[in-house]
C-alpha cells in the first residue's frame, strides 16, 4: 500500500509540473510577461528592451558623469532611492520611442521623469521635458494640476482620477514620435502635446523655461529620473521600445 501512494504521489508531482511548463509555455506564446524585469517572447519580437535587469545598475550613471550616484541601489528587484540623491541618465539615449514603467513613491514623495534629455546645461530639466512623479495629495506640487502626477511639468495639466496611493505601483507610459507626445498613467491617456507647435511655444515663454533657449529643443536624449527630493522612490519593469 505504501509503494502504491508513493507512486501515486510521484505522478501528481510530475502531472503538476508538467502543467506548469504547459503554462509557462501558453504565457511567453500569448505575450505575458515572464515576471519582473523580464520580457515576453512578444514583447522582444515587438522591439522591447529592458533598460533596468533587476539586478544591477547597469545602463544607468549620473547626469553628467560616469558612475551611478551614492544613494541608488537594487532592492529585491527594485530600482530604489531613499533619500535626495543625484538625478540619473539612461547610458544610451533615444528619439522616438515608447516607454513604459512601473513606479511607486513615498507619502508626500516628488520625482520627475524626464526624456530626451541632454548634457549641456548644469541641471537636467534645463533641457528636457518631465513627466511628473508625484504623491498628488500630500506633496505640494499637487495643489496644481500643472505640476502633479503625469503633467508635462509646468506646460500641459494632467486631469485627476487615474493616480494610485502613496505606497502602490503604478504605471507610466510615455509615447514620443517626431514632434508628438503622449503622456498615460495607469491606462488613460493624460495629454498630448507637439514640440514647436505655436501652442507649446507660447506656454514655454510664459514658463521659467523661457530661460534656457535649447529646452525641449532635442530630438533624441537621454532617460533620466530625478533624484534630488527626499524620500523613497522605486522603479520597475522599465522597459523601452524605439519607433
Amino acid at each position: 500500500m505504501t509503494r502504491s501512494l508513493n507512486q501515486g504521489l510521484v505522478l501528481v508531482v510530475l502531472a503538476a509540473s508538467g502543467a506548469c511548463m504547459a503554462q509557462r509555455q501558453s504565457d511567453a506564446a500569448s505575450g505575458a510577461p515572464a515576471g519582473p524585469n523580464q520580457l515576453s517572447a512578444k514583447e522582444r519580437n515587438d522591439g522591447w528592451r529592458l533598460l533596468f535587469d533587476g539586478s544591477t545598475t547597469a545602463g544607468w550613471r549620473e547626469f553628467r558623469g560616469t558612475t551611478m550616484p551614492a544613494g541608488w541601489f537594487v532592492r529585491d528587484g527594485v530600482l530604489m532611492k531613499e533619500a535626495p540623491t543625484k538625478d540619473i541618465i539612461t547610458v544610451d539615449q533615444f528619439g522616438d520611442f515608447e516607454l513604459s514603467l512601473e513606479w511607486k513613491i513615498a507619502r508626500g514623495g516628488n520625482a520627475g521623469l524626464f526624456y530626451r534629455s541632454t548634457e549641456e546645461y548644469d541641471k537636467v530639466y534645463w533641457s528636457a521635458t518631465e513627466y511628473q512623479l508625484l504623491d498628488d495629495p500630500n506633496a505640494r506640487d499637487g495643489r496644481s494640476r500643472l505640476t502633479s502626477t503625469g503633467a508635462n511639468y509646468g506646460l500641459y495639466p494632467a486631469p485627476e482620477g487615474a493616480l494610485k496611493p502613496a505606497g502602490e505601483w503604478n504605471t507610466t507610459r510615455v509615447v514620443a514620435k517626431g514632434t508628438h507626445v503622449e503622456h498615460w498613467l495607469n491606462g488613460t491617456k493624460l495629454l498630448e502635446y507637439d514640440y514647436g507647435s505655436a501652442d507649446w511655444e507660447a506656454k514655454v515663454k510664459a514658463s521659467k523655461f523661457a530661460a534656457w533657449p535649447k529646452y525641449g529643443r532635442s530630438t533624441a536624449g537621454h532617460v533620466a529620473i530625478q533624484g534630488d527630493h527626499a524620500g523613497e522612490l522605486a522603479l520597475r519593469n522599465v522597459k523601452i521600445r524605439p519607433l
